[in-house]
């Protein structure tokens, strides 16, 4: 016998729908494609666009791992304020759907092995960190680059990088 779905009450479905809705606005704001958004969330883009629609279905970890990779918190999700004077890369936690290795110069170095693409995902940059993590420089490195290795720690788990 097959599953039934979820019954959900007509105001937690609206609850779903707007949080879908502010995830997508927040991704288009951003100017980052469903297919990398997804990819950067560790799922595929048919999951993101159920998200993106509020579907009752689809576990409440993907809604927050769709999140964590566009920046978000479960908190209050507000669009970013293109007026305002706050970098997102100072946020705390804050990872972007792509990593560009021009950003964050100690992982360019780690990444010289990279052939064909100037960016990576948040997991592919974390591995990179993680694996040649004894010939990372932390006294000279930027904070920004430390803030990227804080947040991806904490979103993907703890590895054996020490910072």
């Amino acid at each position: 016998m097959p599953a039934r779905p979820p019954v959900v009450i007509d105001a937690a479905a609206q609850k779903l729908e707007s949080l879908g809705q502010q995830i997508r606005a927040h991704r288009k704001a951003l100017h980052v494609s469903a297919t990398a958004a997804a990819e950067a969330a560790g799922m595929s883009r048919v999951t993101l666009h159920r998200i993106e629609h509020g579907e009752p279905a689809v576990t409440i970890g993907a809604y927050l791992n769709a999140m964590a990779a566009l920046g978000l918190d479960f908190g209050i999700v507000t669009p970013p304020n293109p007026a305002s004077d706050v970098s997102d890369d100072h946020r705390k936690g804050w990872i972007p759907a792509r990593i560009r290795l021009s950003d964050y110069p100690q992982l360019k170095q780690l990444a010289w092995q990279v052939h064909g693409t100037d960016e990576l995902t948040p997991v592919e940059a974390l591995d990179i960190y993680e694996r040649n993590g004894r010939h990372l420089d932390f006294a000279a490195m930027e904070p920004r680059e430390r803030h990227l290795i804080d947040a991806l720690r904490l979103a993907f788990g703890e590895g054996c990088l020490h910072v």
